[in-house]
């Protein structure tokens, strides 16, 4: 994979082990990580890889993913290595079957960009409930000390004001809009995660993260900021559709992966976690400034499509409480002007084109 190419990919991961002395209670442990080739998960896959190349004894990754192709490419350089396994995983399928034991797991296989889940709202909703079911039968079976799922700010909804949404607040949502196939199938998961700890003891952490963006997204993720760090680094022109309003927590991938690494090895069983960098609360217009900044490229406005409307996010709000994050010792090393800087630059290092 190109970005192990970037010296300054390298040198974040570095600094962000650093700040992750927990990893070191993995030693000799075996986690099983889902969405592997994902935007986060292949960033925690990352942090997992670069802390074994510098220890002797190894974390045993199992990286699931339903093309197997996809994964060995994406961890070219260590796939062959005695600690990293493959694992044939569809969050959608209800005859997964796993003869591997395991100690962790993190959960992380969903559609998350904006036209999968309109165009795919069953598979949507089945990939976190039916996919965290499995999961949760799995570490059942193999007594896994802990699971980790990956839920997401959209669980919140809709809510007036610009105050950070804090872990028990709810707002409201759509039930009979598809696009809500998405925040609905993780509510739904969230509480079969405490519904299994409650009768049958599997022990669980639910990490909620904010609006996640890096170079560990694909050309093709067209959440808009993946879209627009693509054109930056590629030199066009960053298209906003909306006057850019909407708040976000938005969090640099390296901080969201030491962010999941802190919750699954420190966190309060049953808890949820919001995932958000205190300097990283910013609005999309904001966020599109500093990229085109960043980049010297133009900024421009068009008015979008149905389609493209029907893909939004129907948040105006969705920053984040960090503060039960904050207290188990987490600190985000990248504000946003840094994030999405790196990003760029990153991009530019490993040449997309």
């Amino acid at each position: 994979m190109r970005i192990y190419n970037s010296e300054l990919w390298l040198s974040d991961l570095d600094e962000t082990i650093l700040a992750l002395p927990e990893l070191d209670g993995l030693a000799g442990e075996k986690i099983f990580v889902t969405g592997c080739t994902g935007l986060v998960c292949s960033a925690v896959v990352d942090c997992l890889i670069r802390w074994n190349i510098n220890h002797n004894k190894k974390i045993k990754i199992l990286a699931a993913g339903r093309n197997t192709k996809n994964v060995l490419d994406r961890f070219a350089p260590y796939s062959g290595e005695s600690w990293f396994s493959t694992v044939y995983y569809d969050a959608i399928a209800a005859d997964n079957s796993y003869a591997m034991p395991c100690d962790y797991i993190i959960h992380g296989a969903s559609n998350a960009s904006p036209d999968m889940i309109v165009k795919e709202p069953v598979e949507t909703m089945l990939s976190n409930f039916v996919g965290m079911k499995n999961l949760l039968d799995y570490a059942k079976c193999v007594s896994a000390r802990r699971i980790l799922f990956i839920s997401s700010s959209e669980v919140y909804g809709k809510k007036q004001g610009d105050e950070p949404f804090h872990t028990d607040e709810y707002g409201y949502i759509d039930l009979l809009n598809p696009r809500n196939s998405y925040s609905v199938g993780k509510r739904a998961a969230e509480t079969l995660c405490v519904s299994y700890a409650e009768e049958y003891g599997v022990e669980s952490v639910i990490a909620r993260p904010g609006h996640i963006y890096g170079p560990t997204a694909t050309e093709h993720d067209n959440r808009v900021s993946s879209a627009w760090a693509y054109a930056a680094a590629h030199g066009e022109s960053i298209v906003m559709k909306s006057d850019g309003c909407q708040l976000r927590s938005y969090c640099y991938c390296l901080d969201c992966a030491s962010a999941i690494l802190k919750i699954l090895l420190a966190g309060e069983s049953g808890k949820a976690y919001n995932i958000s960098n205190p300097n990283s609360v910013i609005t999309i217009k904001k966020m599109a400034e500093l990229l085109a900044n960043n980049a010297k490229v133009e900024l421009k406005m068009e008015i979008p499509t149905e389609a493209e409307k029907r893909g939004f996010n129907p948040m105006s709000n969705s920053s984040l409480d960090s503060s039960d994050l904050l207290a188990l010792g987490w600190e985000g090393l990248f504000d946003a002007e840094r994030g999405f800087s790196h990003t760029i630059n990153i991009l530019r290092e490993i040449q997309i084109r």
